[in-house]
């Protein structure tokens, strides 16, 4: 069926550059030994979860029910982050989870006798900021309520806790990735040892045509090889990247000093990143914003 036969609006998941995705994820994987996990508050498309299961170690969950459906649907690794868990949830998340981080020492003192099949990690904030257009995004801006900072850090959590987690990207290259891993080690590197793994986050544009992956694997084999720690990353839109399309259909045109479009789609429903960073999505064969005769 061609795109102009779909019925609208759809989403359509172009199976094919998906797998190209994941075949570059995977060669990471096997380079370094990291454990790349789909972050599903990017992409939850569960039809594909087993193609997906194939390629990754698992899934990662921003709270109860992301994790239930890598769970259900994946049945491979699952982590779960979230910035404070309901007790009435926690229990349930310990046995469906590999991995449950803490976003605060207060949320792994309060829940950690509850914890008993799950590894247990705490979230970091390094405290260095590297995004210029994303600062909506940014978890070390001043104030951020993400993560612990060293000044914060209570040495007493390196007896419940197996591992340190950092979150700091967007769509960012791994030079980016580099210049954060050296203030983790500035600011955390006396703990880095007393721990078994270390999670990266996500963040990583591991897929995008210019990103610098043999940077990214010297990264990690550093962090690997002089720490003796298991690394986990957790990229989401990387795993997506160019692989679906959300196909509208022009409704009407109207005139009030400019031309305006009515899609049969909604930026707040269907694309709500385009209001809240905000940003121009990318359109097929629009160009530049200015290049051709309607922008």
């Amino acid at each position: 069926m061609k795109i102009d036969q779909l019925q609208t609006p759809c989403y359509v998941i172009d199976e094919k550059k998906m797998r190209e995705n994941l075949e570059i994820l995977k060669k990471v994987q096997e380079d370094t030994g990291c454990k790349i996990l789909l972050a599903q508050k990017a992409f939850s498309g569960f039809a594909l979860y087993p193609m997906i299961g194939k390629y990754l170690a698992g899934t990662t969950a921003s709270g109860l029910f992301e994790a239930r459906l890598g769970y259900e649907e994946m049945g491979k690794e699952n982590h779960v982050f979230s910035p404070a868990y309901r007790t009435e949830d926690i229990e349930e998340l310990d046995h469906i989870c590999d991995h449950i981080i803490f976003n605060s020492t207060a949320q792994l003192k309060k829940f950690k006798e509850v914890c008993t099949g799950a590894s247990l990690g705490l979230r970091i904030n390094p405290e260095c900021s590297t995004q210029g257009d994303h600062a909506i995004y940014d978890p070390c801006a001043p104030g951020s309520r993400l993560g612990v900072t060293r000044e914060n850090f209570d040495v007493e959590c390196l007896k419940w806790i197996d591992g340190l987690h950092f979150h700091t990207l967007c769509e960012q290259n791994a030079d980016d990735l580099e210049k954060t891993l050296q203030a983790v080690e500035e600011k955390f590197g006396e703990f880095l040892s007393e721990v078994s793994w270390l999670n990266m986050g996500g963040g990583h544009h591991i897929t995008r045509e210019d990103y610098d992956v043999k940077l990214l694997e010297k990264c990690i084999q550093h962090m690997k090889e002089t720490y003796d720690l298991d690394i986990y990353l957790e990229p989401g839109e990387a795993v997506a990247l160019n692989a679906g399309y959300l196909v509208t259909e022009v409704m009407d045109i109207v005139e009030n000093e400019i031309r305006t479009l009515i899609v049969d789609a909604s930026a707040a429903c269907h694309m709500p990143d385009v209001l809240e960073m905000p940003y121009r999505p990318p359109l097929k064969d629009s160009g530049e914003a200015g290049e051709k005769a309607y922008t």
